[in-house]
């Protein structure tokens, strides 16, 4: 049965939109400062050159931090070729870290107030793509806008009735139908923002990667529809990554990418993890942008990603 909810306004119980500070975002990332600099910067000492066992624990520490083995290597080679002194280190780190994230030209959603703007999210189950859906809707209906959920996962009840909930709590409607074909289920979410004037659509979309292909197939039949629907609409893909799932994340954006060329990044559960040298990886390999991160459990606790602020998150 084909069902269109559309919430009625319930009393709103949430706190008011907290926009987080910089010591929200250091704190978010103080395993991750450490482990990819205080570690580091705290190996050495005076102003001598980083002597050959000092470069064999940096590159193990980079490692281990999930910065990936080719651009630990290479930060590696680069202080040794560079005759880098411990005293240097820790501002060679952060303006390699700052040029990796260069890549990041636009690092806000596209958005159009007078447009259909899509935001087509992907992801592995388990990362938080979910709550991040209900997060994203929560702050775009905060700002004034008509939003549209999409249940696309249609095959996992869980996932539709997850989704529902998170449209009751973020006060925006939501269009489900159990068991249909997600890529028809976003073809008809298009025509009815349109016809409804909304002018944001926020489609899930399932996140099985025990059998790649059909989920590869399935992404990519999605994708496709709305291209063939997008006329003048704004269009982001947005992969969800667990931030504390380290180069597994590399590897999820790389099969995400080859099926639906990824847009940019959205990061979760990096609080209390050591692992945010992913993101440098994910610019370095793939150069995409991380544009939204996640800043804790509530409803409200999501956050434009600012790559300025998160290099001084990590450094100062």
């Amino acid at each position: 049965m084909f069902n269109f909810f559309k919430n009625k306004k319930e009393e709103n119980t949430e706190k008011p939109q907290n926009i987080p500070n910089f010591g929200v975002l250091k704190n978010i990332l103080k395993k991750s400062a450490d482990s990819l600099v205080g570690n580091i910067v705290n190996l050495t000492t005076g102003d001598s050159l980083v002597d050959e066992f000092e470069l064999e624990d940096i590159e193990a520490l980079l490692i281990k931090a999930d910065l990936g083995v080719d651009l630990s290597v290479e930060l590696v080679n680069k202080i040794r070729n560079e005759k880098i002194k411990s005293s240097q280190l820790k501002d060679f780190l952060r303006a390699e870290f700052s040029n990796i994230l260069n890549v990041q030209k636009d690092e806000k959603l596209k958005f159009d107030k007078d447009k259909l703007n899509i935001y087509f999210v992907v992801g592995v189950n388990g990362a938080g793509k979910t709550t991040l859906i209900g997060k994203l809707a929560n702050k775009f209906k905060k700002e004034g806008n008509r939003v549209l959920m999409v249940a696309g996962d249609t095959f996992r009840a869980a996932a539709e009735e997850q989704l529902d909930i998170w449209a009751k709590r973020a006060n925006v409607d939501i269009l489900r139908e159990d068991k249909a074909d997600s890529a028809s289920l976003a073809y008809r979410a298009i025509d009815l923002a349109r016809k409804e004037n909304y002018n944001v659509v926020i489609i899930d979309s399932a996140g099985r990667l025990q059998n790649k292909y059909n989920l590869v197939e399935e992404l990519k039949k999605i994708k496709n529809v709305i291209l063939k629907k997008l006329d003048d609409a704004n269009l982001e893909t947005i992969l969800v990554l667990d931030g504390s799932q380290g180069q597994n994340g590399l590897n999820q954006a790389l099969v995400f990418n080859d099926a639906v060329d990824i847009t940019s990044i959205a990061i979760t559960k990096l609080d209390g993890s050591s692992k945010g040298g992913i993101i440098f990886s994910i610019a370095k390999n793939l150069k995409i942008p991380t544009k939204l991160i996640g800043i804790g459990e509530g409803i409200d606790d999501i956050s434009d990603f600012d790559k300025n602020n998160f290099i001084a998150a990590l450094f100062d």
